[in-house]
């Protein structure tokens, strides 16, 4: 892919256009970048929004003094664009990677409940979708680490003549009992941005509630960094937990951030007390703000890449807005083969550090894939709605040297397609394919398993489908209209929390189910205003 960047004045044949937004009577600027891309012949708009922290003015253009190498001390989140429509005759693959972060959820979720709005940017759909447990049953032990769930109904938005597909892909699960042993290495963030909202505060509360479910056999360090690096707690046996928590306890926030040496010394210490009878990870609790040193995830992980191209895995977990860097969190875990989270509240860290402890250490598939091949003479058209940036081309599913997504334990994950069928439809014969391809990480060996659906297994209404589809379709339309898409002009907050409310009449007992229609409710308020 290739970007030129084009100096304007009046003309609008650009590759790449910066415009300042001020606030009304000369408040704090927004500095919104579109790049316009050319990408399998087709052009699609690529927008970058950087603001500035509440009561500063912009813009902020960071890594303009050396070393630094890209923005810095501000708010940033990038915009993949939105899927088109592709025309079957063109096109009747569609080849993604695994994806099971959450945070673009919980970043919008904190939005909402001081608020506002989140960025258009700031919103990944899959990442939403994949908030919600669906109750996909298990795979049979026979089938390997996944099994496919298929589903599919009419469209409750797009048309009368528009059906939703969901995906659902349900990893098998690991108990804690049975999981490896875990070394783990904190890399935390104790720099000044840290000290805002508490955020080290929370941090050091979340690591309590994760100190607390480790198995004596686990292991602990911690590195920190602030203006510099340094080693905080080398390596330690979880059965010594009091020596852990006097380390997590005694750590306070100071100088500036050179995540890039925090790294370094991270998987340095990792590598050194490396099993290869264990799971083996770093995890960065940190606002992604770098600005001492290289300031880029390409930079960062480039200085780290022998590491992370072996068996250290990274996660990244993020804390505080107004000062957060989104788009460096997320790569940092996309190409550390691991997984982002964001933590808003002490619940969440909950879920994520003891609820999901095991399926966020324990991998049981690498660079897992999916293809799915819609049948030419059944499907007309399709949409992937969301994993913009997850995409794989057409031809490298069944390479196996391209690098996709990480599953873990007892994690699902759920893709949603919109459809338009032929009109003189073959209702018999399979309508589409669904491809997993993955690597077990025990013994390298590569499995590739797969399932159809007929256009008759599609249910005659929405209302016929499960609640759980349901759930994921409300889920994706709020996501699709809070990130401004083109397919969801036509749509509403209002729209969507009709949709909420009728999922919600079936799923009351799930909180999280609950929980989103709430958001769902105050966000259509708050774009009332």
């Amino acid at each position: 892919m290739k970007t030129r960047s084009i100096t304007i004045v009046l003309l609008v044949c650009v590759t790449i256009i910066s415009l300042t937004i001020s606030a009304c009577g000369g408040g704090s600027q927004t500095v919104v970048q579109t790049v316009v891309v050319k990408e399998r012949g087709e052009e699609r708009i690529v927008s970058v929004t950087v603001a500035p922290r509440p009561g500063e003015t912009g813009p902020y253009t960071g890594g303009d003094t050396p070393p630094n190498d890209a923005p810095y001390d501000a708010t940033f989140f990038k915009s993949y664009g939105v899927n088109p429509f592709i025309d079957t005759e063109d096109d009747h693959f569609s080849t993604f990677a695994m994806d099971v972060d959450t945070a673009s959820y919980t970043v919008m979720r904190r939005y909402i409940t001081d608020g506002h709005l989140p960025p258009a940017e700031a919103v990944r759909v899959e990442e939403f979708v994949n908030y919600f447990d669906y109750d996909y049953p298990e795979p049979d032990a026979s089938r390997g680490a996944f099994a496919i769930h298929l589903e599919g109904a009419p469209s409750p938005f797009g048309g009368e003549k528009y059906y939703l597909l969901r995906v659902g892909l349900q990893g098998r699960r690991i108990s804690a009992e049975q999981r490896k042993d875990a070394v783990l290495t904190f890399v935390i963030d104790v720099s000044g941005s840290m000290g805002q909202d508490n955020r080290l505060g929370l941090v050091k509360q979340a690591l309590a509630l994760l100190v607390e479910e480790l198995r004596p056999t686990d292991q602990v360090g911690i590195v920190v960094y602030g203006s510099r690096g340094r080693v905080v707690l080398e390596p330690t046996p979880a059965s010594n937990a009091s020596a852990i928590m006097n380390a997590i306890n005694s750590l306070q926030t100071e100088g500036a951030t050179n995540a890039e040496e925090g790294l370094t010394l991270g998987y340095k210490m990792a590598s050194q007390v490396f099993r290869s009878d264990a799971v083996n990870r770093v995890i960065l609790c940190s606002d992604g703000v770098a600005n001492v040193g290289k300031t880029g995830p390409d930079s960062i992980l480039k200085e780290i890449k022998k590491h992370a191209d072996g068996d250290i895995t990274l996660s990244t977990i993020g804390f505080g807005m107004g000062n957060y860097n989104d788009i460096l969190m997320e790569q940092l875990a996309d190409k550390g083969n691991g997984n982002y989270a964001y933590v808003d509240t002490l619940d969440e860290a909950h879920r994520i550090f003891v609820e999901n402890l095991t399926g966020m250490l324990q991998v049981i598939a690498k660079d897992a894939k999916v293809q799915v091949d819609f049948n030419p003479e059944v499907v007309s058209r399709y949409r992937l709605i969301g994993y913009e940036n997850r995409d794989v081309a057409d031809q490298d599913f069944r390479n196996d040297d391209v690098d996709a997504g990480e599953v873990g334990s007892g994690h699902n994950v759920t893709a949603l397609y919109e459809i338009k069928f032929k009109d003189e439809a073959n209702v018999e014969g399979n309508a589409l394919t669904v491809y997993v391809r993955y690597q077990d990480p025990e013994t390298d060996k590569v499995h590739e398993i797969n399932q159809g659906l007929a256009l008759a297994q599609f249910a005659s209404t929405f209302e016929a489908a499960s609640p759980r589809f349901q759930l994921a379709a409300a889920v994706a339309e709020y996501a699709e209209i809070l990130r401004e898409s083109y397919w969801a002009k036509d749509s509403s907050l209002e729209n969507a929390q009709g949709l909420a409310q009728r999922v919600k009449e079936n799923l009351a007992s799930d909180p999280d189910v609950v929980e989103f229609v709430q958001l769902v409710s105050r966000a259509a308020q708050i774009a009332a205003r």
